[in-house]
């Protein structure tokens, strides 16, 4: 049996502050996760994302929020793996292009995004 420790951290610190160096963003963190964890499903280790949801004390709706990140094109994943913190760049700034589904419109508002927050 393997055991994952995940740790979902719920409030904000009383002092916000952006790493340095060669820190990784949070969002490079979710993304790192969301691949990780289509792996266990596939691979059979866990039976679904329910089951990672229970395991990681989290709601299902936080686990789908978490995996939509997958529906990114897979240039943009790349780059939120790679990108250095940018402040008020989030997996909840991300959800409107999740939903997009031509990979060219996502690059388009993920330019902006990042433009935007930067």
């Amino acid at each position: 049996m393997i055991t994952y420790t995940i740790d979902f951290r719920v409030g904000k610190p009383a002092v916000r502050q952006l790493p340095t160096g060669d820190a990784i963003s949070r969002i490079a963190r979710l993304m790192a996760l969301a691949i990780r964890f289509e792996g266990l499903v596939n691979d059979g280790t866990v039976r679904d994302y329910a089951d990672l949801a229970r395991r990681g004390h989290v709601t299902r709706a936080r686990m789908t929020q978490i995996m939509k990140l997958l529906h990114l094109a897979p240039d943009i994943q790349e780059r939120l793996l790679f990108l250095p913190p940018i402040e008020g760049l989030n997996e909840r700034n991300l959800r409107p292009i999740v939903r997009l589904i031509d990979w060219d419109d996502q690059r388009r508002m993920f330019h902006e995004v990042t433009n935007l927050t930067a």
